[in-house]
């Protein structure tokens, strides 16, 4: 029977035993499987290029692709969003430079039914949305492996042990490398001496040998993951960085084998294992490097409990947080964390919120206060009733801002992994220019050879590719430390360049819990009308009024009020037995034809009954504790502070002179916020806009960045782009140093980077660089990029 050759690898086999597709021949499903996956992708122009070249026969794991599409995998690691889209977060196996990054988002965004695809070079996770209808997750991860990584879903539990096997691997691939390296650099030292006195050919065969013997293992073993990349690398038309480690060894290995077999030339074998040895080390330390970065995100993720005590009918059993449900009630004892938002109804305890708010304080809590997930509780068991399940609940909110903000490229990133996306290909052309020109100037291949294997040694695509996104995750982690969430990495490139810091007054500036000061009663009424109308409102000043009156009033009866209403930014109207009752600011009480006293420096609220004016309330609010110290900080930056409140202007000057602020707008409407956030931009400036108030959403939503205090309306909060969980405003301004700081290490890395290649490219071109050097200068300037991004952890935030 005739042999023919397999249409992707090309090995030959009898006819009968081959997958027969038309006219084409597959010596097995996984040879057929890469040919149709790259004709789908239009990267079916490799077989021109591949020749008569032949391949190792492909090969699919599919055994365990069908775990991927069950239930219980859905439940644990996929998000459903509300338009029924699916969103996991997958380790990428097999990526170590930002070309692997390029390649596996450029594969995916070509699957139909993807509609996101990003992964974090860091830490190497990927965020993946895709339409369930469409495509099935078994159907992506078998895409990823198609090209020569693998996935598996991210689960912090998981990781450390994963990484202990990463380093394991290069340990030992290390441990080659050096072992090698030291032994042939004493024979490399015996060669150079009998080069310059004299050596006879028999002698110099036996240290050929020897050097050759030392390489190999090294070349092939400790290098394999260089020859592994460039080789999916080339299969799908990407030169990346194992491209320029794998053709630079392979190139200096193949010409010592001609050298020692003709005797024709020095042979270059510890070039060979120099090369592998600095550039794998270098990884290495990077791998380490990028642990520690993402360590503070695996912490928080990792330490979550995944059961809980739930009692039922006076009977306790463990059940799995995610089938928790609102209204279980659920037992805690000392030391144990909360996992689940609820509210405490038995006993009561200290509770170690310091993971959210950095105050290492303890606070007591009791019955019907609230129990936040994340603390911890410190010495007694109590019991407490759900009020979120577990994926709405603030740990699981913050975990989900944390993963989100890291898969964010910014725009400096994005313009950075462009450029190393075309620069391999760039390096490798001018080391071939550069080999041309050396062998025509000296007319030598050993001198041409060996330049241009500098060039493409020196030259390093990984240092642009870390620059920006090391730079941010530190800074990511460190804020989330200091209790600044960032829900994406871009927001950190914005705000380093923002120049006007707009200021909500009530709650961020001052408490937001205002007491009143003064009363005036001017007609007799019952209290329990005016504790209904505020009852319906959940404003600070209505707050405060309410706790006014349950403290000098007894007996306030419950009373059903009709025909509520409220009044944008003006106060609340209602009717009850045919009474008109009006409470608010002077701006409703003009609108209702009643004359009204102004003159305070606090804030007003007025009451009226059938248009009559009842009472007058002055409230004061307490200035946040370092709202002072935070502004004169910020201001000290060069950022103009302004003051956007509805309140009116006596009162806002008030708070404005104590805190230090200038420049005022006071009585606006919510949208008259957004309109001067607008001006701004209009002027030129980038705003950060800080409130936590319903009535600051439009503003929020209007400024460059927006801040969100955490305990502030959830509306306010969804449309921020940073959450300050503890409320300091002193966070603001370490947003504004670590942002800075951030940005800073970006352009420095980026500026070495850069610098760096524009200077050893040319200085490898002229000569004056071998390749021991060459290797040696590429592992550096990755790790000084590593060892930049890890200084803004040194920056000195104030308690």
């Amino acid at each position: 029977m005739a042999e023919v050759a397999c249409t992707h690898c090309n090995l030959t086999f009898s006819k009968d035993v081959m997958i027969v597709e038309d006219d084409r021949y597959f010596c097995c499903k996984g040879c057929q499987g890469v040919y149709h996956l790259l004709n789908a992708e239009g990267l079916d122009t490799f077989y021109d290029k591949l020749g008569n070249t032949t391949l190792q026969p492909a090969t699919q794991e599919t055994d365990d692709l069908e775990k991927f599409d069950l239930e219980g995998f859905k439940n644990k690691y996929i998000k459903v969003d509300e338009d029924g889209l699916y969103e996991i977060h997958l380790i990428i196996e097999g990526i170590h430079c930002s070309a692997c990054v390029w390649l596996n988002e450029k594969v995916l965004h070509k699957t139909q039914g993807v509609l996101e695809a990003s992964i974090n070079y860091t830490n190497n996770k990927a965020k993946i949305v895709w339409d369930p209808e469409v495509v099935k997750l078994s159907k992506l991860i078998e895409t990823i492996r198609s090209i020569g990584y693998n996935a598996y879903p991210y689960d912090p539990r998981l990781q450390e042990e994963r990484a202990i096997a990463t380093r394991k691997t290069y340990y030992t691939r290390i441990l080659v490398a050096v072992f090698g390296a030291m032994n042939i650099m004493w024979l490399a030292i015996a060669h150079y001496a009998g080069y310059f006195s004299g050596i006879q050919q028999s002698f110099k065969d036996i240290l050929n040998w020897a050097e050759f013997a030392l390489a190999t293992p090294v070349l092939f073993y400790s290098g394999w993951i260089f020859f592994r990349g460039a080789y999916y690398g080339y299969k799908n038309h990407i030169v990346n960085m194992d491209t320029l480690v794998a053709s630079g060894a392979l190139s200096a290995y193949i010409y010592s084998i001609y050298a020692m077999l003709t005797h024709r030339g020095e042979v270059y074998f510890d070039s060979v294992v120099m090369i592998i040895t600095f550039v794998l080390v270098g990884k290495y330390l990077e791998v380490l490097s990028k642990k520690s970065a993402v360590d503070t995100l695996d912490n928080i993720m990792g330490t979550t409990p995944t059961e809980v005590t739930v009692i039922k009918d006076e009977s306790k059993s463990l059940l799995s947080i995610e089938n928790v449900m609102v209204g279980d009630t659920i037992e805690l004892k000392p030391g144990e964390k909360v996992v689940i938002d609820g509210e405490l109804v038995w006993g009561e305890a200290s509770f170690d919120e310091s993971s959210l708010t950095g105050e290492n304080e303890p606070l007591y809590k009791k019955q019907g206060d609230t129990i936040l997930s994340g603390s911890i509780c410190l010495d007694s068991v109590i019991r407490y009733k759900a009020t979120k399940d577990a994926s709405n609940s603030m740990l699981t909110s913050i975990i989900s801002l944390l993963e989100e903000s890291i898969t964010k490229k910014p725009r400096i990133e994005q313009l950075a992994n462009t450029v190393s996306g075309y620069f391999s290909t760039t390096i490798l052309l001018i080391s071939l220019l550069t080999f041309a020109g050396w062998y025509f100037y000296q007319g030598s291949v050993e001198t041409a050879l060996i330049v241009a294997i500098s060039v493409i040694v020196i030259a390093c695509p990984c240092a642009l590719g870390l620059a920006t996104p090391m730079a941010t995750l530190v800074g990511i982690s460190m804020a989330a430390k200091r209790g600044i969430l960032f829900k994406e990495a871009t927001f950190l490139e914005t705000m380093a360049q923002a120049d006007i810091l707009a200021l909500d007054k009530t709650g961020t500036i001052t408490e937001g819990k205002p007491s009143v000061v003064n009363a005036q009663i001017y007609d007799d009424f019952n209290p329990s009308l005016l504790y209904a109308l505020v009852n319906t409102s959940n404003h600070p000043i209505s707050k405060g009024i309410q706790r006014y009156i349950e403290t000098e009033y007894e007996n306030i009866e419950p009373l059903s009020l009709e025909n509520i209403s409220t009044i944008e930014a003006k106060g609340l109207t209602a009717t009850y037995n045919n009474q008109a009752l009006a409470g608010g600011n002077e701006s409703l009480l003009k609108a209702l034809d009643i004359k009204v006293d102004t003159d305070s420096e606090n804030a007003l609220f007025f009451f009226s009954i059938d248009q009559k004016l009842v009472a007058r309330f002055e409230l004061s609010d307490t200035i946040r504790e370092d709202a002072k110290d935070a502004i004169e900080q910020i201001q000290s930056l060069g950022i103009e502070v302004v003051m956007l409140t509805g309140d009116h202007l006596q009162s806002a000057q008030k708070v404005a002179k104590q805190v230090g602020i200038d420049r005022i707008h006071a009585k606006l409407l919510p949208q008259d916020k957004a309109s001067l956030i607008d001006t701004f931009h209009e002027e030129g400036h980038i705003v950060v806009m800080a409130g936590d108030g319903i009535n600051d959403a439009i503003a929020l939503a209007s400024s460059n960045i927006a801040i969100a205090m955490g305990n502030g309306a959830d509306v306010a909060i969804s449309v921020s782009d940073i959450v300050l969980l503890d409320e300091k405003p002193l966070r603001i301004f370490e947003a504004f140093r670590l942002s800075r700081r951030t940005f800073r290490a970006v352009k420095e890395n980026l500026g070495f980077s850069l610098v760096y290649n524009v200077v050893a490219v040319p200085l490898a071109v002229l000569g004056f660089v071998n390749p021991l050097v060459a290797a040696l200068s590429m592992s550096l300037s990755s790790l000084i990029v590593v060892g930049n991004s890890m200084r803004i952890k040194r920056l000195k935030l104030k308690e």
